[in-house]
């Protein structure tokens, strides 16, 4: 029997243990529904300023890399701005009959030349832009690990995930791409530009005059293009969380036949994805080819009327040549704006995620004895005391503790009972420090918990969860992964003391076996020795159990409490079990009932004066035990 309930645990929705509503097979909500139970990061849009400002943050590291592919980009530019020119003085020399070799010969080497340094640019950018996201990418995984539990109770993992993954994709473009293509697009046209003006401000006013009025039509699409763009992500972490979902519970799925169901679910959230995914691509499209647009109009326009004007005498036919070809070579520029405008709306979305979940509330871990204080792992067993404690998950549900005290001493085993939801793994929560309780004290080993530095306090204890939870990887990975300069010697004896040793020898790679996700090749009992053997050889002072033997047979269940029992000579030992079976031989029992302390003492001081015990006693036929 496990201890979960609505009262002990976070509530539904917000613990990442926690079955939740509408899991497979269970008929009440579909995995779609499920899977958005929790509240996920608030992914609203950020203001311009503020977004800007993020920008940059990710931008500054590497401005002088993008200065230099920015340069070659204009390079580029410029040998192509020259191209228009070099082809005017040809349509000259043609008129006159004079030789064209070396024109052809100039014009050749521009573009050769102009194609090489842009490549190049293109390179340096590219790369760059690899190097912000991964620059993103560490940022963020360094933060997420250290999210305070209360956060990602009520989040999603899989939504999460995504700003790690698919958001920080986004990133890439809109950091390097975006700025490079906006500031060499806007040098290159205004250079275009006046050119243009030098030549024929008549033209030029044609042609500025049909870019603006289409140009402010694409200003129109931007905003949605970020809408859709933003509404595409959150469907990509909801599809993130559906599967973690199902793949969490992967046994449970098949056995409840579940399968269609949730694939139906991880669909559905992709089917919105792609929906949001098309409304964007068809905002760009009509954005991208609202380009092409303005300059063809603009090209008839400037033939019209530049034709006339030849017809005149206004302007030569070079010139209206070399003009048109400018009017062409405007199509990259202002490509390159429109582009750089569709990333950035498309980045900002992105941005504002990764942003919010740069603003969860983390906790400031360090290294054991670096915050001032002495390694205290290596010290003697440690006092527990709690004093009028009482704690709530949030502000909006009822308390879990209603002044919860009781003293620890020290080295022994200190066991607590009661029915689900009477506080008892709150209690573990609160030693740990993943909640900070709500009123009273807590002192652990004479000092205020939350004086402690969380390093030095969780370097200090060994936490076996009710779930037993093993990790994908190979054995000796699990077994060292509170421990990892654990030697050899050490790994065997912790096997031996948690009865692993006969089944490591059975595995056909020993300690390098792999347990496959979550364990799912070891049995229940299989998974719970190994979290007891993984908080053993850490070496603990204060040694947590939360029902680390619910799984185990008559047989482990009595060796390892002998284990437990021995373990409690030197290290202070707290117990919750609902199998008494685990705690009669306690120093210390203490009973506990709708988050308040009914009882402390011994079995059999329990088992006659506190009804409550009595009576879980006599159901499991322990009344009478010494």
């Amino acid at each position: 029997m496990t201890d979960v309930s609505p009262v002990d645990r976070p509530p539904s929705g917000i613990s990442p243990t926690e079955p939740s509503p509408g899991a497979p097979g269970d008929g009440r909500a579909s995995g779609a529904a499920a899977a958005a139970s929790a509240a996920p990061v608030a992914s609203e849009r950020l203001p311009a300023k503020e977004t800007w400002r993020a920008l940059y943050q990710h931008f500054r590291p590497h401005r002088g890399v993008v200065a230099l592919g920015a340069l070659l980009t204009l390079i580029g530019s410029a040998s192509g701005l020259a191209q228009p020119l070099a082809a005017g003085a040809l349509v000259n020399r043609l008129g006159g009959d004079e030789p064209i070799v070396g024109i052809l010969l100039l014009l050749t080497g521009l573009v050769v030349v102009g194609a090489a340094i842009e490549a190049m640019g293109a390179y340096v950018l590219e790369r760059t832009a690899e190097s912000v996201v991964l620059a993103a990418r560490r940022t963020l995984i360094g933060r997420l690990l250290r999210l305070r539990l209360p956060e990602v109770e009520r989040t999603q993992p899989g939504d999460l995930m995504s700003r790690i993954t698919s958001d920080t994709t986004l990133l890439r473009a809109v950091t390097t791409q975006s700025v490079v293509s906006a500031a060499s697009g806007v040098l290159t046209f205004l250079a275009t530009i006046v050119l243009m003006g030098l030549m024929d401000p008549v033209l030029l006013g044609v042609t500025l005059g049909v870019i603006v009025l289409i140009g402010g039509a694409v200003a129109l699409l931007m905003p949605k293009i970020a809408q859709a763009t933003q509404r595409s992500q959150e469907a990509v972490g909801t599809i993130s969380t559906a599967l973690e979902r199902a793949f969490g519970a992967f046994r449970t799925l098949k056995a409840s036949g579940a399968e269609q169901r949730e694939a139906a679910a991880v669909e559905a959230a992709a089917q919105e994805a792609w929906r949001h995914g098309v409304r964007s691509a068809k905002w760009q499209s009509v954005a991208g080819t609202s380009v092409a647009l303005a300059v063809q109009v603009s090209f008839l326009a400037v033939l019209g009327i530049g034709g006339a004007r030849v017809a005149s005498g206004t302007i030569s036919v070079a010139t209206l040549v070399t003009y048109l070809l400018f009017l062409f070579y405007l199509i990259d520029p202002v490509s390159r704006m429109v582009d750089a405008a569709t990333q950035y709306q498309k980045g900002s979305a992105a941005i504002a995620r990764i942003v919010q979940a740069e603003r969860l509330e983390t906790e400031e871990i360090g290294e054991p004895g670096t915050a001032g204080e002495p390694d205290r792992a290596a010290a003697g067993a440690m006092s527990v005391v709690f004093d009028d404690v009482t704690f709530r998950y949030r502000d909006d549900l009822p308390y879990v503790h209603h002044g919860v005290s009781f003293e620890v001493p020290g080295a022994g085993m200190t066991a607590f009972v009661g029915p689900s939801g009477a506080g008892k793994t709150t209690v573990f929560g609160l030693v740990e420090r993943f909640y900070e309780a709500t009123g009273g004290r807590i002192l652990v080993d004479g000092k205020d918990v939350g004086d402690w530095p969380l390093a030095d306090l969780r370097a200090a204890i060994g936490y076996v969860e009710q779930d037993a939870p093993v990790l994908a990887g190979t054995l000796r990975e699990n077994l060292v992964f509170a421990a990892p300069d654990a030697d050899d010697a050490a790994i065997h004896d912790v096997l031996v003391r948690a009865r692993l040793d006969t089944m490591v020898e059975r595995l056909p790679d020993g300690l390098d076996t792999v347990v496959g996700h979550r364990g799912s090749k070891l049995s229940g009992g299989e998974r719970q020795r190994v979290a007891i053997a993984r908080a053993l050889l850490r070496k603990p002072r204060l040694l947590l159990l939360d029902e680390a033997t619910s799984q185990l047979d008559a047989v482990n269940e009595l060796a390892l409490r002998d284990v437990v029992a021995e373990v409690s000579r030197e290290v202070t030992v707290l117990v919750v079990a609902h199998r008494l079976s685990t705690v009669t031989l306690a120093d210390r029992i203490v009973v506990m009932d709708a988050g308040r302390v009914r009882a402390v003492g011994t079995h059999a001081d329990l088992v006659a004066d506190d009804p409550l015990y009595g009576e879980l006693a006599a159901t499991q036929f322990l009344a009478t035990s010494a």
